[in-house]
């Protein structure tokens, strides 16, 4: 998890899911009360607990905690904002990096808050394409702007470990509303986050 705090488990939760986690490794052909694999169920059962934390989080709640008058109309941008999230049709991770930006009309938000929304939506069973489109609408509904754009670029082990097992392939999405429907502004967008790119 991001924070250094150490995670409160419900613990009649961690059991249900181990006890099933157990029955999975049997079923494999393991034997879950070999030294090994002992505490292999509880730990996993955490694990999944903490990969889909977003389920339990609210994201407008979250920007409506930090949200402040602001008069310019310039490009915000928040980039390269790390996640890890779990793929919905193989329970496989994938991660990669978010890049938000918005133009305010009004109203900027606490910067933080841009990262927590990423990490609500991400620690979730997912699929890149809605992860995307889900942050951008978050950003759009609850803060007032001008236009939003949010890219998203993510490595997937269900692609690198399984299936066509190719190993060098990203998948980029983009998001975007508003003023952001002009090409150059999305241009100016994407020269910005790729500034230090090719340095």
């Amino acid at each position: 998890m991001s924070n250094n705090k150490k995670p409160q488990y419900d613990s009649e939760l961690v059991d249900k899911l181990a006890s099933h986690i157990s029955a999975i490794i049997e079923l494999l052909g393991e034997d879950p009360h070999r030294e090994g694999l002992l505490k292999t169920p509880q730990r996993a059962a955490k694990a999944l607990i903490d990969n889909t934390s977003g389920y339990n989080t609210n994201a407008s709640q979250l920007i409506k905690q930090a949200l402040f008058s602001h008069h310019s109309d310039q490009m915000v941008i928040v980039k390269d904002i790390e996640f890890y999230s779990l793929c919905e049709h193989h329970i496989l991770p994938f991660f990669g990096t978010i890049s938000i930006g918005y133009i305010p009309d009004g109203e900027i938000v606490g910067l933080s808050k841009l990262a927590r929304v990423v990490e609500s939506q991400a620690r979730r069973l997912q699929v890149q394409e809605r992860l995307t489109a889900d942050i951008c609408d978050i950003v759009e509904e609850n803060i007032k702007n001008k236009g939003v754009i949010v890219v998203c670029e993510a490595a997937h082990m269900c692609m690198k470990m399984r299936g066509i097992e190719k190993q060098e392939t990203t998948t980029v999405t983009i998001q975007y509303c508003g003023q952001f429907k002009n090409v150059e502004l999305q241009q100016q967008f994407f020269n910005l986050i790729n500034l230090n790119k090719n340095k």
